[in-house]
């Protein structure tokens, strides 16, 4: 079975320590700009915010 093409991998960075932790999928077709969430960031040892690097 093939993947979907409108799902794309995205990584997402600590914006406090600038690491890359996260790698997630989106929607490119509903979520048109980069996707920001609050995730926990082990270097920093509690939740920041993570946005979406190119």
């Amino acid at each position: 079975m093939a993947k979907n093409e409108k799902r794309i991998q995205v990584t997402l960075a600590c914006e406090e320590c600038k690491r890359r932790n996260y790698i997630t999928t989106k929607n490119k077709i509903n979520d048109r700009e980069r996707i920001e969430m609050s995730k926990y960031c082990q270097f920093e040892r509690r939740h920041t915010v993570h946005k979406e690097t190119r």
